[in-house]
């Protein structure tokens, strides 16, 4: 019996003690899960969402600080540079090589919804206006900083804000700004100081009016165009240099245009296709040779050159200048030995637009050498553009090195502008 309740006791005390060390290590063991699903959830918050921004935490700069830091240090502009390239993605490099406009029926000191967009989330780095965002200085001077502020507050980096201000018929605002004469008029009652003068005048109420680019003057050769200076090659690079400095003394970046050279065409690009059958000795000697007088006696920072669309056959059979390698790399670039920053008319004129998709359009450009894409009208177009161009980098169509070759040029133009 004694032995019965002995045993009786020690069966007892197995199962209390059985029943503790079961318990505590039952707990310990969803204290491990429990854990492990926190730090799981915490790996989970902290990986990047695709499609989000994301936000820094409290002691991390933002990608606007880090960019804006860089500007505003003290080494060297190629250092800045490549600090710049190393910080910044693919989309917003070549957001970057983007020129955009914007579309409204009542101009307001307002960017709408389209050209936000563009700044903020393709990261245009240049904007141009027309008549129909132009009002008033006051207005336009107003518009210019708000756009200036989102692409500051989205990057850092400084905006190009551009118009066409060549005079006579292709003058912004005229009840606004000072009358310009055409260059045809220019060439035939002033010397080259009076133009100088002129173009200073013109830039310094662009300057106060928030703009820093414009896309003038014109140097095509014409007898009948009012755009142009006339038919004399050398007259028309002395003019064309003269406006160049007159730009320069108030802190603008002129752009020379229509690269190679279209005023023997009479067809509109606007409009339609054309082409120059003109033989590359002939065209050296005249049309291209303003061009090449400007590229080799002017400060490559103080002018961009804009490529037509027309064709020239004698340099490819293929391609309108805009998008043919021949024209842009092997001629202005290799030839010419043009350094700065080359731009394309605007990719939405019918010359063009009826013979390529903007999809694919972005990508021949830039694969010519172009650095500056305009697409001056329609938000569909310039979103399809761009996101052609990031998509041709993707797939190998356009080489990321390619891009920060372009990139490099605008950021060196923003830095010194800065």
């Amino acid at each position: 019996m004694l032995i019965f309740f002995v045993a009786v006791i020690l069966i007892g005390s197995g199962i209390l003690l059985f029943m503790k060390f079961g318990t505590a290590t039952d707990k310990q063991q969803l204290e491990n899960t429990t854990t492990e699903k926190k730090e799981q959830d915490t790996q989970k918050q902290s990986k990047p969402q695709p499609g989000k921004k994301q936000q820094p935490s409290k002691n991390e700069k933002s990608h606007q600080e880090k960019m804006s830091a860089i500007i505003e240090s003290d080494i060297s502009k190629d250092q800045k540079i490549n600090k710049l390239l190393n910080e910044m993605s693919l989309e917003e490099k070549i957001g970057q090589m983007f020129v955009v406009g914007f579309q409204t029926d009542h101009p307001t000191e307002q960017p709408n919804d389209d050209m936000i967009d563009m700044l903020e989330n393709k990261y245009a780095g240049g904007v141009i206006l027309f008549d129909r965002n132009m009002k008033t200085k006051q207005q336009v001077t107003q518009l210019n900083e708000n756009m200036k502020k989102v692409a500051q507050k989205t990057n850092g980096l400084p905006l190009f804000t551009s118009l066409d201000q060549e005079g006579g018929e292709v003058s912004r605002m005229q009840d606004q700004y000072t009358k310009i004469p055409s260059q045809q008029e220019l060439a035939k009652t002033k010397n080259k100081k009076e133009v100088q003068d002129i173009a200073a005048r013109t830039a310094k109420e662009l300057k106060e009016t928030g703009f820093n680019v414009n896309f003038a003057p014109v140097l095509d050769l014409s007898n009948s165009d009012t755009r142009s200076f006339g038919v004399d090659p050398e007259k028309t690079f002395q003019y064309g240099k003269a406006v160049i400095d007159g730009f320069h003394e108030e802190h603008v970046t002129g752009a020379l245009k229509h690269f190679p050279g279209h005023g023997r065409s009479n067809i509109d690009p606007h409009h339609e296709t054309s082409s120059i059958k003109e033989n590359q000795e002939a065209l050296l000697k005249s049309d291209i040779y303003p061009f090449k007088q400007m590229i080799q006696k002017e400060n490559h920072e103080n002018f961009f050159v804009m490529v037509t669309h027309i064709k020239y056959p004698s340099y490819d059979q293929k391609m309108p200048a805009s998008l043919s390698s021949k024209i842009i790399t092997d001629l202005l670039r290799d030839e010419l030995d043009f350094d700065g920053i080359v731009a394309t008319d605007d990719l939405e004129m019918d010359a063009v637009r009826k013979y390529y998709s903007f999809k694919d359009m972005g990508v021949e450009a830039v694969n010519a050498g172009a650095d500056l894409l305009l697409v001056c009208h329609d938000y569909d177009s310039q979103v399809e553009t761009y996101k052609g161009l990031v998509d041709g980098v993707k797939k190998g169509k356009v080489t990321e090195e390619r891009i920060d070759e372009s990139v490099t040029r605008i950021l060196k133009q923003k830095l010194n502008e800065s």
